[in-house]
């Protein structure tokens, strides 16, 4: 059992921490009444969203006796069990006499968790709950929780907030001057290779930096878990996953090129491996919405949740980096579950969202009279046969452009302007 006395100097410690700590502004929001589940990959910012908030709060008058925060992977609550939690209640109410709004980081640590958070919910305590794995929204923790809680997809920075965090505020693209738009250029060139985790703007290191934040997700949140002994399997198939971005890769398929490499594994573990790291965020799939059911769940394409990420296991990647930080900022943007597709029968769409009748191929160098500009656009006029499309669109990495094409309008758009255009 955790003393009293301890939970009462991690509560007050925090208290300062909190106060003292400058926190960039993220692009999410939240209902003044209602209580959240934030869910996202190692050190993607939740917690410092929970310290915004919670500063957002203490300028607008509510003080701390009317809050608490809690971090539960706190070296000094190791062995938290379930019967602990309302302890917390109880360390807040000798403090205060006032009902608290709860900050509870990663709390899937503590077993039960949910059961507590059910409880708090149904007595109408107001509740900021996040989490490195998916399993906290398991379909039986899910209905445990009954719609009590909404639950938000936190990534790392977005680029427009990358370039808040490195003192440019965003701005509508046409006020940029000359050097702001240069600014904003050479924070791409750096967001495009390292990626937005948000610790990582401060670290002149930053491949070290985002090596030991993929050792403990691959590490920590994955193999350990889920007790995988072969961890030379599990580094392996994330590098061959990350050389075919671009490719649907069905689970045979992977365990063929694994096999070939000399690994012992078979399909099933190979899916068990998949999930695992879908679960830690690590790996999103993409599903074609031109394939049946089966097909769909077996031969997605996957996409890693951040540049810096794929850039640890890939050289030559300046294709598959662009497509992944399209992928990435479309699931950011319509949700990760099923909102976001590709199109592969006979014709070949990197993305098609159906919400907006969105469909978009990634090009990393594209201009007239090549090759790569009669494929992609001739796959859009093929396109709009078969589905309702609305908006053609090729990102690039720099290159520019608005086309006609068979009386099909395409806007052909640098990633950095197309991502602060949202």
């Amino acid at each position: 059992m955790i003393p009293h006395n301890t939970i009462r100097e991690v509560l007050t410690g925090n208290q300062e921490e909190i106060n003292s700590i400058q926190v960039s502004p993220r692009d999410y929001t939240f209902d003044p009444k209602a209580s959240y589940v934030l869910v996202g990959a190692r050190r993607s910012g939740k917690s410092y969203i929970l310290y915004h908030n919670i500063q957002q709060l203490l300028a607008n008058g509510v003080d701390w006796d009317e809050m608490l925060y809690i971090n539960f992977e706190d070296e000094r609550l190791v062995g938290m069990e379930t019967s602990d939690l309302n302890s917390i209640i109880e360390v807040h109410y000798s403090m205060s006499d006032k009902k608290p709004i709860l900050f509870l980081d990663e709390i899937q640590i503590v077993p039960h968790w949910e059961k507590f958070v059910r409880r708090l919910a149904d007595e109408k305590y107001r509740l900021f709950v996040t989490g490195s794995n998916a399993k906290m929204l398991s379909s039986e923790i899910a209905t445990t929780l009954g719609g009590r809680l909404i639950v938000k997809d936190i990534f790392p920075y977005s680029f427009a907030e990358y370039i808040t965090a490195n003192g440019l505020l965003k701005n509508q693209l046409d006020l940029f001057s000359t050097r702001q738009r240069a600014k904003v250029i050479q924070l791409f060139n750096g967001y495009y290779r390292m990626g937005g985790f948000p610790e990582s703007v401060a670290y002149e290191a930053k491949r070290d930096y985002l090596t030991s934040v993929y050792q403990k997700i691959y590490l920590g949140d994955i193999a350990a878990r889920n007790n995988i002994e072969n961890r030379f399997v599990l580094r392996l198939m994330f590098k061959k996953i990350a050389e075919s971005i671009c490719q649907p890769m069905s689970f045979n398929r992977l365990t063929n090129i694994l096999k070939a490499s000399g690994c012992k594994i078979s399909v099933n573990t190979v899916i068990n491996y998949i999930d695992y790291s879908v679960d830690a965020f690590l790996l999103f799939p993409i599903k074609n919405i031109a394939d049946n059911l089966v097909g769909r769940e077996t031969n997605p394409k996957y996409y890693f949740v951040d540049n810096g990420i794929l850039n640890l296991l890939t050289y030559n990647n300046d294709t598959l980096l662009l497509e992944n930080l399209v992928a990435v900022t479309l699931l950011r943007r319509y949700g990760i579950d099923q909102n976001v597709f590709f199109y592969n029968h006979n014709i070949e769409i990197d993305f098609f969202v159906p919400e907006e009748g969105l469909a978009i191929q990634v090009s990393y160098d594209i201009s007239k009279l090549t090759e790569t500009f009669d494929r992609e656009t001739k796959a859009f006029v093929n396109l709009s046969k078969f589905l309702d499309v609305r908006k053609y669109l090729i990102i690039t990495y720099s290159n520019e452009d608005h086309v006609v094409i068979e009386g099909i309008k395409i806007d052909i758009v640098p990633y950095w302007k197309w991502a602060l255009s949202f």
